[in-house]
């Protein structure tokens, strides 16, 4: 949907998965965790999405009529000169999902995009996708937006429990401690 040179540079810039692998999180999180972890370690986050991003903010305001409405995190990007939408879901891809993206970015390219800006490209990072249900979803879609997935693997938990004591081995350390006294 962008002229050729700025597509090569776009498709370049998602990635597909992203490694979150430098966030500890719980098992269980919602959408606001997920972002509250990526903001909280935007270096990194900002390495793993690749050159070129500048964080503008997360929870981005933006009015729509008389509807206020809040972009998760909103980047800009130096290479592209382009305002840069990130929508994060903590689920497996949905269709509409596509949509509310699609009415982000048109919502900065309307609001928030000058004229010297190129078009606003949006980024869906999912915690999985079917990429046939994404095809389909994007194919009438004229706006520049993809369709990602991260990962975050269990390799730092699985770390933890080999270098921490079995709760059995606390209780025996206990013991010994009290038989000692």
């Amino acid at each position: 949907m962008l002229p050729a040179v700025q597509s090569e540079l776009a498709k370049q810039t998602i990635k597909d998965p992203y490694n979150f692998d430098f966030l500890t999180i719980r098992d269980k999180y919602d959408e606001r965790e997920l972002e509250e972890a990526l903001v909280n370690q935007i270096t990194s986050f900002l390495l793993e999405l690749g050159t070129g991003f500048s964080y503008i903010g997360r929870q981005v305001h933006i009015k729509v009529g008389e509807s206020d409405f809040y972009i998760d995190l909103l980047f800009y990007h130096v290479k592209l000169h382009s305002y840069v939408v990130v929508e994060l879901k903590t689920e497996k891809f949905k269709p509409e999902f596509a949509g509310q993206l699609n009415f982000y970015v048109t919502a900065v390219n309307k609001n928030m995009k000058s004229n010297s800006d190129n078009q606003t490209i949006g980024i869906l990072i999912c915690r999985d996708k079917d990429n046939v249900v994404a095809e389909y979803s994007l194919e009438n879609i004229s706006q520049p937006i993809g369709i990602s997935k991260y990962e975050i693997s269990k390799l730092l938990e699985q770390e933890y429990k080999i270098s921490l004591p079995s709760i059995e081995e606390i209780e025996e350390s206990i013991k010994e401690l009290d038989s000692e006294k």
